[in-house]
């Protein structure tokens, strides 16, 4: 029986990678696909969705649902639009999901995939910052799987095969450093989108890579590893690595660190999220070392990039924090790509919302639910927007 995939996010970074590696390995000759998301580039959804022979194409965005119905016509793909469609397309069965829908918009589809005892690709890393306990609790009751997408957490991940986790002792993991590494720090200010949005060693989206050269990025998967593999925050380290070729490391109480270290690529966490658990032939570049000749690293400066900072106090709060925190960044990133405020100020709206929310709405109070997930996204991005207006960019 041919396994059922679905991907959302498809005509993303993570999604395009997915799409290539299916169709290297048999395409819609070995794999049932069962539906395929995207946003606003219809015209590559539709092209994907014909070449993969999918059952169900959805576009986020209700307004383009006639778009992508004509581009479909005569196909036999059905189209569909927005959140509750995209909702719908997770309670079709599959055996493998990859979420790599951007932002918090993946929760939802996350959290209906895992009801249904499915395997789920994670590359969407919010979902574990705005509602770990509630993801893994939701997976582990419906005997569902989260197999880890970004490269450091699949790093992490399989340095762990067959290790006891009483064993580890701490959790390093990587950055890059992004855009702006080899700045002089009193230059950030006058950072611009466009500067911030070419990254030095990975082809990524826009989003993404300014993330990268907040750090905001790694902010965010320092929580995450929290709370993917429960570590407790203190043991759980990030060092600027400008090669990103070491993609994380584990160390042991003897002593030994565990290093995963490959070619910039993510099609090899994907191909091992894809394969598990087994290990097929992937096409990444194989590392020739004596070229490389050198591995670097240096501190992670939290005065440079305070994103970091933000989230081990966000790890150390807990509860709805990370919510708070993802929002925020999220809304902050907008801010800054239309202009609104300067590259520096992002952690200070960030840090101005959660100081907001923790005093005045209680975020370590709650049980962590969808609805107060959603609930706590909503306030922060009101209060982002608040915060915004009074900033001169």
């Amino acid at each position: 029986m041919r396994r059922r995939i679905t991907i959302f996010g498809a005509t993303g970074s993570i999604g395009e990678n997915t799409v290539d590696l299916l169709t290297r390995q048999g395409g819609a000759a070995a794999y049932d696909v069962v539906a395929l998301s995207g946003g606003r580039n219809i015209a590559r959804l539709a092209e994907q969705a014909r070449d993969l022979g999918a059952d169900l194409a959805v576009t986020a965005y209700p307004e383009l649902y006639g778009d992508l119905k004509a581009a479909l016509a005569g196909s036999g793909v059905e189209a569909a639009a927005g959140a509750q469609a995209l909702a719908e397309a997770a309670d079709r069965p599959s055996d493998w999901i990859m979420s790599a829908i951007v932002g918090a918009a993946g929760l939802v589809p996350g959290l209906r995939a895992l009801k249904h005892g499915t395997t789920l690709a994670l590359a969407n890393k919010e979902s574990l910052v705005t509602a770990g306990p509630l993801l893994l609790a939701t997976a582990e009751r419906n005997k569902a799987r989260i197999l880890p997408v970004d490269s450091e957490h699949s790093a992490v991940f399989q340095a762990l095969v067959g290790e006891e986790m009483e064993a580890v002792e701490r959790v390093i993991i990587t950055a890059s450093g992004g855009a702006f590494r080899d700045w002089p720090i009193e230059d950030l200010v006058r950072a611009t989108p466009e500067q911030a949005s070419s990254h030095p060693n990975w082809a990524m989206g826009q989003r993404i890579t300014v993330d990268s050269a907040s750090m905001f990025n790694k902010a965010l998967e320092l929580i995450e590893t929290k709370e993917y593999f429960g570590i407790d925050p203190a043991r759980i380290e990030a060092v600027v690595h400008p090669e990103s070729l070491v993609h994380a490391l584990v160390g042991f109480r003897d002593g030994a660190i565990m290093a995963h270290v490959g070619p910039p690529d993510m099609r090899h966490a994907i191909g091992y999220a894809l394969n598990w658990p087994e290990r097929n032939e992937l096409p990444v570049a194989r590392l020739d070392l004596a070229q490389v000749g050198q591995l670097t690293f240096r501190p992670a400066c939290e005065k440079r990039w305070p994103a970091l900072r933000l989230a081990r106090e966000v790890m150390a709060a807990g509860g709805l924090s990370g919510a708070a925190f993802n929002a925020a960044k999220e809304a902050a990133l907008d801010a800054f790509l239309g202009g609104q405020i300067g590259f520096t100020q992002m952690a200070e709206v960030v840090e101005d919302v959660l100081d907001r929310l923790s005093r005045d709405s209680g975020l370590t109070n709650d049980v962590i639910s969808l609805e107060k997930v959603l609930e706590v996204d909503h306030l922060a991005r009101q209060t982002a927007a608040d915060v915004v207006r009074t900033l001169e960019p």
